[in-house]
């Protein structure tokens, strides 16, 4: 009896090896929350560790543009650490780290891949790649726009921090409606009111259906319309978070039926749009054009619409920008390591 031969199998290609991804960012929750959440994206997909830091400027010098800042290190404050080794992969935001970013492929003799999310106006050959919402209207060829901003939602998120605040959120009755408070901006602000307004549009429906509100402030809410708001809503089944104790922000996420958020945020818009779960948006004081073409923006993906004072369902695809994201800046990471690869020298001809 013959035995058929044992057939070769491929040897498994070598683990990649691991990475450094610098997240930089001036500190504010809403800038950094949109470095760490691409980071970690990244860092699901391959091998990372994730560095988490904050710029931070002696005196004015963060206020300056960044072509009278050409020489960042002599400048910033030591809490910064921005020293060697340089990180594989650098993910900045906001205004305050384009002095660093610009300089970061020169300090790492082109070894770093340079990341800038938002639009940084400034030449953008400066980076590797530059992530802006699409509402930037920034185009390039080392550019990839998304829909909102990078974020730290996942599935897995969501659970854990159910599980944090169940008992508390468990015994209350659906529908239960989650409301993302922001505040003052550049563009936007929260008058009382403004903050009357939404009470009001939000009192009459939760009452009307039975429901209960999780509502939450940011940092940017004006004190007065938060205290005008829960002296209206309080006696609402539900929970007003009050700032003190751990955030239920992605619970109130991972529980709400329907998900209101102010216009003033394209984070919070952006992260609620990732849960496929119908977002409403309420007006505030005050108007932008790209707020405008980015809730448009949601609204044509199917994923928002205005709040009119009434809650109501649909189904869409959830938003998965981040994921997205960070696999186009892995496959060019990819693409420039086999381009600086060296060519192997072709095989010597057999002797005769």
């Amino acid at each position: 009896m013959t035995r058929a031969p044992r057939s070769k199998t491929a040897p498994e290609p070598p683990p990649e090896p691991p990475i450094v991804i610098w997240a930089l960012s001036d500190g504010r929750a809403g800038i950094e929350a949109q470095a760490v959440g691409l980071a970690d994206a990244i860092a699901r997909r391959r091998n990372a560790t994730v560095v988490v830091k904050r710029i931070a400027w002696k005196g004015q010098l963060g206020r300056l543009p960044w072509w009278l800042n050409l020489l960042p290190r002599r400048f910033m404050d030591p809490s910064s650490e921005i020293a060697p080794p340089w990180p594989d992969l650098m993910i900045a935001a906001g205004r305050a780290t384009l002095p660093v970013a610009i300089q970061m492929r020169r300090w790492s003799e082109g070894r770093t891949f340079v990341v800038q999310i938002q639009d940084p106006r400034t030449p953008l050959h400066f980076y590797d790649l530059v992530a802006p919402p699409n509402h930037d209207r920034v185009k390039g060829d080392n550019v990839v726009s998304i829909t909102g901003s990078p974020h730290r939602l996942t599935p897995a998120r969501l659970k854990a921090d159910y599980r944090t605040f169940a008992s508390q959120i468990d015994p209350l009755p659906h529908p239960r409606v989650a409301v993302l408070v922001g505040g003052r901006s550049r563009a936007f602000d929260l008058s009382q009111e403004r903050a009357a307004a939404i009470a009001n549009s939000l009192q009459l429906p939760l009452e009307q259906d039975g429901g209960s509100l999780l509502m939450t402030f940011s940092r940017r809410t004006p004190q007065a319309a938060r205290n005008l708001l829960d002296a209206r809503l309080h006696h609402l089944p539900g929970i007003i978070w009050n700032g003190e104790g751990p955030n239920p922000y992605f619970a109130f996420l991972a529980a709400a039926d329907y998900i209101l958020v102010t216009e003033d945020s394209a984070n919070m818009a952006t992260e609620a749009a990732s849960t496929g779960k119908p977002v409403f948006i309420l007006k505030m004081d005050g108007q932008s054009l790209k707020f405008r073409l980015f809730h448009e923006e949601l609204e044509s993906r199917g994923a928002a619409r205005p709040f009119g004072g009434a809650f109501h369902g649909w189904t869409y695809e959830p938003l998965q920008e981040t994921d997205r994201l960070a696999g186009e800046i892995l496959t060019r990471m990819a693409a420039r390591t086999a381009a600086a690869a060296p060519t192997p020298a072709p095989e010597a001809p057999p002797a005769l």
